[in-house]
Formats: C-alpha cells, structure tokens, sequence
C-alpha cells in the first residue's frame, strides 16, 4: 500500500471560519455597487488571487462568484476546525485512526478499540449499534454522545447492460449526491462527487444545471466508495474524483478522502485520480500536498475564447496560466498529467482544434496524455454527441502529433451516467431530514 501524507487541518487556533468572510469595498455616494472579495484564511489557499480578476469584479455572473464563495468557505471550515476527535459530532469514517485512539481513551477503553471501530464501519457497519466486536455498554455511551459512522443512506440506483451502476445517497441533511461504480473485468472504478452540485456550471454538464449547495466532508466520499462496494460485492480498485464538484474548491476534504481511501480502504495512491476544470493556485497546492494521485484536467478547449464559451470560470484563469500550473505540478510530483477533452459535435471537434490543442500542450515541458471523452448527452442540452468517425479522426491528429491519446469508452448511457443527470431527475429541493445511522 502507498503511503499517504498526514493531516492537513491547520491548528484549529490559527484559523475560524468566521475568519473566512467577504470583505466589501468602501462605496462614496451614487457609485455602483462593488461586488464582494473573498479574504480567505492561508491555511485554505495562501495566494488565492485570480489570474483575471474579472470573476470578482463582475465580468462572471454573481450568481457564479456567490457560489464560488460559498464553496471556498466550506473549505475554510474545514481547515478551521479541530480535529474530529476534539468535536461534539464525531464520524467514525473520515477520521483518522489516532483520532479514534484518543476518542476511545478518553472514555476509559484501550487504544485497539479504535482500530475496532474504524474496522466495524469499513467492513459494512452502517451505525455504532452494529459495532458489536466493542463492547455493549461503550456502544451505548457512543450513540448517547451521538457519535455517528458517517454512512449515508442508499437512495435510489439503477444500471446498465455493460455493468455500470449510478447510486444516488442521501445525506444526512436531505441533500443527494450521486458516484458511479465502473465494473471491468480485472477491475471495479468508483467515480465520486466531492459537492453537492457544482458552483462552476460548465455549459455542457448536467450538474452545474443543478445548482450547488455544499461541500463534501471527508466521510461523505469515502462512504460513496464503501457504498459501491458493498452493493457491487467487489473490491473497488481505482477512484476518480471526476463526479459532482470541484474538487479542488474543497481540497482539504479531498485530500483527507484521498489519504481514507490509501491508508483505509487500501487503494494505491496511484489508483486515484483527482480531476479538475482549473481553480487559480490549487494545482500547486495539490503539488505540495506530496499525494501520488495522478492529476487530470478537465481542458475542453485548445484556446482561451473557446474554453470561457463551454467554462465560465475560465475567465478567472487563462488557459497558458492553467498549463504552466500543470508544469508545476508535473515538476513537483514527477507525474504525468491527463487533460480530458469532452467532444462535441461541431463544438470543439474539427481537425484545426486538434491540431491547436497538440500545438499547446507541446511548447511546454510537460509529459502528458490527452483523454478524449464523446460527449455524454444531457437532458435540455443543445449540445450533440460527435459521430464515431469524428471521434477518431480526431484522436488521430492527437497521436500524429506525438501525443499519448486514448478515447475512454462510453459507459451508462441508459444509466444517466451524465455526471449530474440522475440526481437533476430526483431532486428538484431536498428532501426530508433523515436520522443518520449513528
């Protein structure tokens, strides 16, 4: 098993989430408006400045920046808050096996009751009352402190001939979020949210239809995993953080989800991939977290009009900004990165986009690989899957470049494997509470 990095909350003393908090500019009489900046905590991104600063000062929709803002604060809370061990609500899963030690010391019981409990809840323990190698008595000291197992409740799923299967879990505050298992036959994928909706709103994806609503804590990925494990009977080998959200507007969970699942759940660092569509200064911050995930940008675009047509937010972060990023990236951790190319018919599919994207990635000094991904169609969208013979026509001029280039295969097209478009179908506002299993 690859060996992961340790915590990444700062000290809970040095940061607040109230310290995480727009900042309005002074307004002199009959002057519009300004929109809200973001001070963040340093602990959350140390240089948190965008590249452009339009999408602060209006040039994005406010609605786009409100929801940006809302994430980032998400984030903040979690690097402001102690450890869970040192809270009021406790999850089991999603805290580390120290934590539990000191949980299960200060309730008078020896240190290995912590590895028990943590081993409850990853072989299929869904409250503390099922827990049953602690004892009785501590179980119920445990619920009576509401000391939960951070398990979801399975909502709905449905699947597809080849095998894909989209679950939708319920969280403990009504919210939804959907994962994808993606059974092969050497192999079991789980493809992971890390929000709930997604502030980003990419033109051609279901889940920025959606809206977003909150980050993801830790356990709450890591319960998708365990889910699609249990329901599939198979042992999940490979995690894509590329469901719904940004995952690096939430990158300390995400990075606390990552060393669960390595130091866990035992998946090889190397066996995950953490997608992103480009937040300015997180891909070196991903760099120096010394994770061995490999890193997949979500590019779309081989030219910086065409990328803010299909991204909004790229207007925050110029594309030749975003592949030096990447050359960080690839620097620092020695790895190669992968940029995802959604096609689409018409779109971003000629043969001179192919030859301006093999054009960008190699005047810099990057190994990379080029995923070129036919557009899964979505609900009221007018865009249109490109034709097969489009598709490799495309990965051609890619490889006669001399470019690594695969086509990933479709999968759960009957499934509504759109990301984002099972979940738009079964919510439209949440749903009642539910008591999470404790």
């Amino acid at each position: 098993m690859a060996a992961a990095t340790g915590p990444v909350a700062a000290p809970a003393a040095a940061v607040t989430a109230a310290d995480a908090v727009p900042h309005q500019q002074p307004q002199e009489q009959g002057q519009q408006p300004q929109h809200e900046r973001v001070v963040l905590p340093e602990a959350v991104y140390p240089t948190f400045v965008p590249r452009n600063p339009g999408i602060l000062d209006g040039q994005w929709n406010a609605r786009d920046e409100v929801m940006v803002r809302r994430a980032l604060r998400d984030a903040a809370e979690v690097v402001a808050q102690k450890s869970q061990s040192e809270r009021g609500s406790i999850t089991i899963l999603g805290s580390e096996l120290t934590e539990l030690e000191d949980l299960a010391e200060r309730y008078g019981q020896p240190r290995f009751r912590a590895k028990q409990l943590l081993e409850g809840v990853l072989k299929g323990a869904h409250s503390v009352e099922e827990i049953t190698a602690i004892p009785k008595s501590w179980r119920a000291q445990l619920l009576a402190d509401g000391v939960r197992s951070g398990r979801s409740r399975l909502h709905h799923s449905v699947g597809d001939e080849d095998g894909t299967r989209k679950f939708l879990l319920q969280l403990h505050d009504g919210r939804i979020v959907e994962t994808v298992g993606i059974p092969t036959e050497d192999r079991l994928t789980v493809c992971v949210s890390s929000q709930v909706g997604c502030p980003m709103r990419c033109t051609f994806c279901a889940t920025g239809k959606g809206g977003f609503a909150r980050n993801l804590a830790p356990h709450e990925i890591l319960d998708q995993v365990l889910t699609v494990q249990e329901q599939l009977g198979r042992r999940v080998s490979n995690v894509v953080f590329m469901g719904m959200g940004e995952p690096l507007l939430n990158l300390p969970a995400v990075v606390r989800a990552y060393q669960g699942l390595n130091q866990q759940v035992g998946i090889g660092g190397a066996f995950i991939t953490i997608s992103t569509v480009g937040v300015p200064n997180a891909i070196p911050r991903l760099a120096a977290s010394s994770l061995k995930a490999t890193l997949a940008v979500s590019l779309h675009a081989p030219n910086q009009a065409l990328r803010e047509r299909l991204i909004p937010s790229a207007k925050a972060y110029p594309l030749e900004a975003l592949i030096q990023d990447c050359v960080t990236y690839y620097r620092i951790t020695g790895r190669r990165v992968t940029f995802e190319y959604t096609l689409l018919s018409g779109v971003n599919d000629e043969l001179e986009h192919a030859r301006e994207l093999t054009a960008l990635l190699r005047r810099h000094d990057l190994m990379s690989h080029v995923n070129i991904i036919p557009w899964n169609p979505v609900d009221e969208s007018e865009f249109v899957r490109p034709s097969r013979n489009r598709v490799f026509a495309f990965r051609r001029a890619v490889e006669a470049a001399g470019l690594a280039c695969t086509v990933r295969e479709t999968r759960g097209l009957e499934a509504a494997a759109a990301c984002g478009q099972l979940r738009n179908r079964f919510q439209k506002q949440p749903l009642p509470d539910f008591q999470e299993p404790m």
